[in-house]
């Protein structure tokens, strides 16, 4: 099923049950596809999911003079670099939309072209993500960057060398910029403070299968050697962590039972614990795990989201629509985006009792204390959620939004869903299958 409209109506109240299959991690199958033009052969990357964001970056790679191809499986792509070249900003441009992509195409095309241009970034709104780190970086390995009307052009008139490099916070998006520039700058890059997400890791094996070098220390440092040449991979992407989180939330917030192929025990296992306190019960399979509702009343909890191996700050959006059918006082800490609780508007809407506070509860102090951001959460229930007219805000906040109008009684009126289908694929098709009832408008 496509998403012809916008807009879809959701009678509430049906618990979710089935099988749906995952695909790949969208925060690591973008960034893989952006390494392909490390290469100087072709690369072959499986289990590519159909969503938005996909079809943002693979625009961008054929602007830039990459041939791609589907393969004979679904959801395999083949990318070929052989012939790159400079974009145009307008083309760039129209095929970044409000992506942050593009930053990182930066270190690759200035090893490949010698320069490369970004327009101005967009993203979800649910915290500042400044460029101004990724153009910091990207300076200490030598690059000229220039700031223009139109956007930013970059160039590295010695060619790229390797640095040392420390990162205030561990940044995913700072980590990625690092590693796609320095394994082919020349000498040896450290990075202190990395980000080690599963999607990290499994973006290192890609490049290490290029012919890469890099280590990875207990301590958040990465190591780097750069090499003169890359060649292309074949990889089958790591599964999309965060979708499989949001499934089983929505199996607890539904009362429902739901098996999620693909999804593995390893990266998943921060939120396997936290799932199991709150009363969920999850079977781990091969092929899967399975999510579901115990029959009994749920209990709360007290998360702190944080970066890996902590608990996602992903997982906690669709968590909290669970959290509503809990019986007694949940707190959420949100330490990685300062204004993550957008969402919650809807849900108190809809019945949720939740006060959102500016001071750091839960927890230990972060780094967004005394600094007048609302980021934790006091959810009180069980709360009767009621249908109601909502828009989506973001991509974790739209599909929380879909969580809570399935598990409300009466209808609902979700507008905006276009959204969601920048990392949750075929979403609509999957609602279908485990029995949502739901109309599209138009």
């Amino acid at each position: 099923m496509g998403l012809h409209s916008d807009t879809i109506t959701i009678r509430g109240g049906r618990p979710l049950t089935g099988r749906i299959e995952l695909k790949g991690a969208k925060n690591l199958v973008t960034k893989a596809m952006v390494a392909s033009l490390l290469g100087e052969t072709p690369s072959i990357l499986k289990d590519v999911p159909d969503i938005s964001d996909v079809r943002v970056v693979r625009g961008l790679l054929e602007v830039h003079g990459v041939k791609i191809s589907d393969g004979e499986e679904e959801g395999e792509l083949h990318l070929d670099p052989s012939a790159v070249e400079t974009a145009h900003m307008a083309d760039i441009d129209a095929h970044a939309g409000s992506s942050r992509i593009p930053i990182l195409f930066c270190g690759p095309l200035l090893h490949r072209l010698g320069e490369a241009f970004i327009p101005d970034l967009g993203g979800c709104r649910i915290g500042d993500r400044p460029i101004d780190f990724h153009l910091d970086v990207l300076r200490t390995f030598g690059a000229v960057v220039e700031k223009l009307p139109s956007g930013i052009r970059m160039s590295a008139p010695g060619g790229l060398k390797g640095a040392k490099i420390e990162l205030p916070y561990p940044s995913v998006g700072a980590t990625e910029q690092v590693l796609l520039t320095a394994v082919r700058a020349a000498g040896i890059t450290e990075l202190r403070g990395s980000a080690i997400e599963p999607e990290i890791m499994d973006l290192i094996n890609i490049l290490q299968k290029m012919g890469a070098v890099i280590s990875v220390d207990t301590d958040r440092v990465i190591r780097i050697e750069g090499v003169p040449e890359l060649k292309g991979y074949d990889h089958r992407a790591l599964f999309d962590r965060n979708e499989a989180a949001s499934w089983a939330a929505a199996a607890l917030a539904t009362e429902g039972d739901i098996f999620v192929g693909g999804a593995r025990q390893s990266e998943m296992l921060t939120f396997l614990n936290v799932y199991r306190k709150v009363g969920g019960g999850f079977d781990i399979h091969e092929d899967g795990i399975r999510f579901f509702h115990p029959g009994k009343p749920l209990n709360p909890v007290i998360i702190e989201t944080d970066v890996h191996p902590g608990f996602m700050t992903d997982w906690q959006q669709p968590l909290v629509v669970a959290l509503t059918k809990a019986e007694g006082v949940s707190i959420v800490h949100e330490t990685v985006y300062e204004n993550r609780f957008g969402f919650v508007d809807a849900l108190v809407e809809m019945g949720a009792t939740i006060q959102i506070h500016r001071e750091c509860l839960g927890g230990q102090a972060c780094r967004f204390g005394q600094r007048n951001f609302n980021h934790s959460a006091v959810i009180s229930g069980p709360s009767k959620l009621h249908g109601a007219d909502i828009v989506v805000p973001d991509l974790r906040g739209g599909f929380s939004h879909l969580i809570a109008a399935l598990s409300a009684e009466g209808t609902s009126r979700v507008s905006n869903v276009g959204i969601i289908s920048r990392g949750y694929e075929k979403f609509l098709s999957k609602l279908e299958t485990l029995g949502a009832d739901f109309t599209l408008e138009g």
